[in-house]
């Protein structure tokens, strides 16, 4: 951060830390203030008004978002026999079973998602302490341990986000690249917080959209004002 100092501190002067903008505003200053020469990526970062140490509250997810993520993840399916097969005609960028697992083991991180079949968990579980800190251990919620493997490599590459509340009750998605347009970034963003407020636990008391803020790779945070519908 060091060597985009000056940027970042002039891209903070834009942007009140003390207010709440509404949403069109927030994402047209995220935008403007993009700095980097690559195309960043827009991050919307939720606050909830959950207890993550409870199993009832431990908030996770995915959504599709309307207008697509704007970028092409490579895909990693643990399958076999004829769901490899289907993996493979449905774009998956690698696919295997015990040959994958050693080469994850042996520090291979070469994908962004993972997809699983139910018979495949088992060994897929080896990898919890690789897969599980960087977000990418399937899970039946988020639709990644399925045996209709052809539907969710098609929705990863559609725009499907997964997201999970960390220790501090925090969500962080992405919802699209600084150069979309503020309209799509916007309904990205709406389509993130509606699939949140469904998933308001029964045990949660209080606020439970406590703070809304977004953020581009670089750039400084922009609070959102947000009152769930």
């Amino acid at each position: 951060m060091a060597k985009h100092g000056k940027k970042f501190k002039a891209a903070a002067e834009k942007v009140d830390p003390n207010a709440k903008y509404d949403l069109q505003e927030a994402i047209r200053l995220t935008k403007e203030n993009a700095f980097a020469k690559f195309d960043e990526t827009v991050d919307v970062a939720v606050n909830l008004g959950v207890d993550p140490r409870k199993a009832d509250q431990n908030i996770r997810g995915s959504v599709l978002l309307p207008k697509g993520t704007g970028k092409k993840f490579r895909v990693l399916v643990f399958a076999k026999g004829e769901k490899e097969t289907e993996a493979r005609e449905a774009g998956a960028d690698h696919v295997g079973g015990e040959d994958m697992v050693a080469k994850i083991q042996g520090g291979w991180l070469e994908f962004d998602r993972v997809v699983a079949t139910p018979d495949m968990m088992g060994l897929v579980g080896r990898l919890g302490k690789v897969l599980g800190p960087r977000g990418m251990m399937p899970n039946p919620k988020t639709g990644t341990v399925t045996f209709n493997v052809k539907e969710a490599i098609e929705e990863i590459q559609a725009g499907k986000v997964d997201f999970r509340v960390d220790k501090g009750g925090i969500i962080h998605a992405q919802v699209g690249k600084v150069s979309f347009p503020e309209a799509d970034l916007a309904e990205n963003c709406e389509a993130v917080l509606s699939a949140l407020v469904k998933l308001k636990p029964a045990s949660s008391k209080g606020v439970y959209v406590k703070a809304v803020s977004i953020s581009s790779t670089m750039g400084v945070g922009v609070k959102v004002a947000y009152t769930p519908n």
